[in-house]
């Protein structure tokens, strides 16, 4: 793997763990209090390694240039496209989660990140922005590019996916998070532009966040059940 791969990883990790530094000087600099301190500092780590991170890709990105693959509109079209096949892919996630394992469908991460943005609307940059475009990068582009290299399509995906997965620490979203890897996945390798999966992560993510602030929570537990005896009717439950 190519040493700018390494950085950009590193630059990641960096990122997450920056607000632990960064918290305590912005609540001293800035006279701000600790939850509007560790928003400021996560964003400003995030921003500051997405602007390295894409500095970095710009020799990825003039080779992208000279193979003259198609352009502006070939990337909307599949970014359309894309953004329906993850949301088919989560939503059988789901049913397979609600039906077969029984599992809760309230995920803790998506819990955590609301709970965040209700307090500092200005965490909304994390997962509409931020996080689609690093995640995209490290887990697409780098992991599952050079697992590609090594072995085909399928275990590639798994395993970047699944790593992709894990790493959220919503371990009863799992298989959840890996059909959405395995999607992104053929994005990236169907249209060879890693902006398709990152344009696709950011609809999911924006459109969750969406629904999150203006969900009714009554209504979405009665729709939640009445998908759930639609399914169970479907597969003879």
């Amino acid at each position: 793997m190519v040493k700018r791969y390494w950085i950009i990883i590193i630059l990641y990790i960096a990122a997450q763990l920056f607000p632990a530094i960064g918290a305590g000087l912005a609540i001293s600099m800035l006279g701000v209090s600790e939850g509007d301190a560790f928003v400021y500092s996560y964003i400003f780590g995030m921003t500051i390694a997405s602007i390295i991170t894409i500095a970095l890709l710009s020799p990825d990105m003039e080779q992208s240039q000279m193979r003259n693959r198609p352009g502006i509109p070939y990337i909307i079209k599949w970014a359309v496209i894309g953004f329906f096949l993850a949301f088919l892919a989560q939503y059988v996630a789901n049913i397979i989660n609600i039906t077969i394992l029984d599992l809760d469908q309230s995920s803790e991460n998506t819990k955590l990140i609301m709970d965040i943005i209700d307090e500092n609307v200005y965490f909304i940059l994390l997962p509409i922005l931020f996080a689609p475009l690093l995640e995209e990068i490290i887990f697409r582009k780098i992991i599952f590019g050079q697992l590609y290299k090594k072995m085909n399509f399928f275990f590639s995906a798994v395993i970047s996916a699944l790593i992709f997965s894990l790493l959220h620490f919503d371990f009863t979203f799992v298989l959840t998070y890996l059909a959405m890897g395995l999607v992104f996945a053929y994005l990236y390798v169907k249209t060879q532009r890693i902006i398709v999966p990152i344009l696709v992560h950011m609809a999911m993510n924006t459109t969750v966040v969406l629904i999150q602030m203006n969900v009714d929570i009554d209504e979405l537990e009665r729709k939640l059940e009445e998908i759930e005896n639609s399914a169970m009717i479907l597969i003879g439950g």
